[in-house]
């Protein structure tokens, strides 16, 4: 066997073995990973609208100071 089929034989097992182990100890299935990733980036979305909405509250209040001089 030359050097280079050779290491492409070990290439290709290794893959194959690291791919079953992954699918083995994976804590998820495909399905419920992607439910999980999928609710958190609308959580994260959530917030940030919130703390977007808080902070333009926030800002025009201290705009509306600001106008009418009381700063």
């Amino acid at each position: 066997m030359s050097k280079s089929s050779s290491w492409l034989f070990g290439a290709v097992l290794g893959g194959l073995i690291g791919s079953s182990l992954a699918r083995l100890y994976a804590p998820f299935s495909g399905e419920e990973l992607k439910a999980k990733i999928c609710d958190y980036v609308q959580n994260v979305r959530y917030e940030v609208e919130q703390a977007g909405i808080e902070k333009r509250a926030e800002l025009e209040a201290q705009l509306d100071e600001l106008r009418s001089g009381k700063a």
